[in-house]
Protein backbone atom coordinates (compact mmCIF):
# COMPACT_ATOMS: atom_id res chain seq x y z
CA UNK A 1 0.00 0.00 0.00
CA UNK A 2 1.71 3.26 -1.16
CA UNK A 3 -1.18 5.80 -0.82
CA UNK A 4 -0.75 9.49 -2.54
CA UNK A 5 -2.01 12.43 -1.05
CA UNK A 6 -4.07 14.61 -2.58
CA UNK A 7 -5.14 17.48 -0.16
CA UNK A 8 -5.95 16.98 3.39
CA UNK A 9 -8.83 14.46 3.58
CA UNK A 10 -8.09 12.29 0.07
CA UNK A 11 -5.21 9.72 -0.72
CA UNK A 12 -5.24 7.88 -3.07
CA UNK A 13 -3.71 3.77 -3.51
CA UNK A 14 -3.73 0.73 -5.67
CA UNK A 15 -6.15 -1.98 -4.75
CA UNK A 16 -6.11 -2.98 -1.52
CA UNK A 17 -5.28 -6.45 0.67
CA UNK A 18 -7.42 -7.15 3.71
CA UNK A 19 -4.84 -6.73 5.43
CA UNK A 20 -3.46 -3.54 4.53
CA UNK A 21 -6.96 -2.24 5.92
CA UNK A 22 -5.83 -2.60 9.67
CA UNK A 23 -2.29 -0.96 8.51
CA UNK A 24 -4.84 1.81 7.08
CA UNK A 25 -6.13 2.70 9.75
CA UNK A 26 -3.23 2.94 12.00
CA UNK A 27 -1.63 5.17 9.50
CA UNK A 28 -4.47 7.23 10.42
CA UNK A 29 -7.27 6.79 7.97
CA UNK A 30 -10.72 6.71 9.16
CA UNK A 31 -12.52 5.76 5.76
CA UNK A 32 -12.33 3.56 2.85
CA UNK A 33 -14.13 4.08 -0.80
CA UNK A 34 -13.82 1.03 -2.87
CA UNK A 35 -14.10 2.11 -6.74
CA UNK A 36 -13.42 -1.49 -8.27
CA UNK A 37 -15.75 -3.92 -9.32
CA UNK A 38 -16.12 -7.36 -7.62
CA UNK A 39 -14.31 -9.54 -10.39
CA UNK A 40 -12.31 -7.48 -12.28
CA UNK A 41 -9.30 -9.64 -11.77
CA UNK A 42 -8.22 -13.00 -10.29
CA UNK A 43 -7.61 -13.46 -6.84
CA UNK A 44 -8.74 -9.60 -6.33
CA UNK A 45 -10.58 -9.11 -2.79
CA UNK A 46 -14.35 -8.87 -2.71
CA UNK A 47 -15.62 -5.36 -1.52
CA UNK A 48 -17.44 -7.00 0.81
CA UNK A 49 -13.98 -8.67 2.64
CA UNK A 50 -12.58 -5.30 2.26
CA UNK A 51 -15.81 -3.95 4.22
CA UNK A 52 -15.58 -6.38 6.97
CA UNK A 53 -11.94 -5.81 7.36
CA UNK A 54 -12.51 -2.14 7.42
CA UNK A 55 -15.28 -2.95 10.24
CA UNK A 56 -13.35 -4.79 12.12
CA UNK A 57 -10.33 -2.15 11.67
CA UNK A 58 -13.43 0.52 12.80
CA UNK A 59 -13.02 2.07 9.80
CA UNK A 60 -16.00 2.81 7.78
CA UNK A 61 -16.07 1.49 4.16
CA UNK A 62 -18.12 2.37 0.98
CA UNK A 63 -18.49 0.48 -2.13
CA UNK A 64 -18.83 3.18 -5.69
CA UNK A 65 -17.44 0.07 -8.61
CA UNK A 66 -17.20 1.84 -11.59
CA UNK A 67 -15.54 1.06 -14.80
CA UNK A 68 -13.32 3.70 -16.53
CA UNK A 69 -15.62 3.79 -20.12
CA UNK A 70 -18.73 3.64 -17.81
CA UNK A 71 -18.12 6.49 -14.74
CA UNK A 72 -21.35 8.59 -14.46
CA UNK A 73 -22.39 11.76 -12.82
CA UNK A 74 -23.54 9.96 -9.97
CA UNK A 75 -21.06 7.92 -9.09
CA UNK A 76 -18.96 10.96 -8.72
CA UNK A 77 -21.18 12.43 -6.70
CA UNK A 78 -21.60 9.56 -4.87
CA UNK A 79 -17.60 9.60 -3.99
CA UNK A 80 -18.19 13.15 -3.29
CA UNK A 81 -20.84 12.12 -0.32
CA UNK A 82 -18.51 9.68 0.97
CA UNK A 83 -15.65 12.10 0.83
CA UNK A 84 -18.05 14.42 3.21
CA UNK A 85 -19.56 12.31 5.11
CA UNK A 86 -16.06 10.22 6.43
CA UNK A 87 -15.69 12.22 9.31
CA UNK A 88 -11.38 12.31 8.75
CA UNK A 89 -8.83 11.33 6.47
CA UNK A 90 -9.88 8.33 3.42
CA UNK A 91 -8.20 6.56 1.04
CA UNK A 92 -9.78 5.76 -1.85
CA UNK A 93 -8.64 2.70 -4.27
CA UNK A 94 -9.22 1.05 -7.49
CA UNK A 95 -7.15 -1.18 -9.38
CA UNK A 96 -4.19 1.79 -9.79
CA UNK A 97 -5.45 4.57 -7.87
CA UNK A 98 -6.42 6.50 -11.31
CA UNK A 99 -10.35 6.04 -10.97
CA UNK A 100 -10.80 7.19 -7.71
CA UNK A 101 -9.03 10.11 -9.07
CA UNK A 102 -10.49 10.35 -11.57
CA UNK A 103 -13.94 10.52 -10.13
CA UNK A 104 -12.21 13.16 -7.11
CA UNK A 105 -11.40 15.42 -10.22
CA UNK A 106 -14.25 15.33 -12.26
CA UNK A 107 -16.12 16.66 -9.08
CA UNK A 108 -13.63 19.32 -8.60
CA UNK A 109 -14.33 20.52 -12.28
CA UNK A 110 -18.02 19.74 -12.02
CA UNK A 111 -18.08 22.19 -9.12
CA UNK A 112 -15.88 24.73 -10.21
CA UNK A 113 -12.47 23.69 -7.67
CA UNK A 114 -10.40 23.23 -10.24
CA UNK A 115 -9.78 24.38 -14.10
CA UNK A 116 -10.23 21.26 -16.74
CA UNK A 117 -6.79 22.29 -18.20
CA UNK A 118 -5.61 21.44 -14.47
CA UNK A 119 -6.50 18.25 -14.44
CA UNK A 120 -4.05 16.27 -16.42
CA UNK A 121 -1.14 18.21 -15.01
CA UNK A 122 -2.38 17.66 -11.33
CA UNK A 123 -2.34 13.74 -12.04
CA UNK A 124 0.76 13.89 -14.19
CA UNK A 125 2.14 16.10 -11.01
CA UNK A 126 1.23 12.64 -8.62
CA UNK A 127 1.83 9.92 -11.33
CA UNK A 128 -1.39 9.27 -12.12
CA UNK A 129 -2.85 9.63 -16.14
CA UNK A 130 -5.87 11.79 -16.17
CA UNK A 131 -6.63 11.84 -19.59
CA UNK A 132 -9.62 10.00 -19.07
CA UNK A 133 -11.01 12.88 -16.63
CA UNK A 134 -10.58 15.32 -19.24
CA UNK A 135 -12.05 13.11 -22.08
CA UNK A 136 -15.14 12.58 -19.88
CA UNK A 137 -15.47 15.87 -19.41
CA UNK A 138 -15.32 16.68 -22.62
CA UNK A 139 -18.17 14.35 -23.92
CA UNK A 140 -20.33 15.88 -20.75
CA UNK A 141 -19.70 19.54 -21.91
CA UNK A 142 -17.64 20.75 -19.74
Amino acid sequence: MKPVRINDRLSICEQLSTSDVSAAAGSGFRALINNRPDGEDFGQPRASEIAEAAAQAGLSSTHIPVRAAEISEDAVRAFQRALADSGGQVLAFCRSGTRSLTLWSIGEVLDGRMAKDDVIPFGRERGFDLSGAVAWLGAHGH
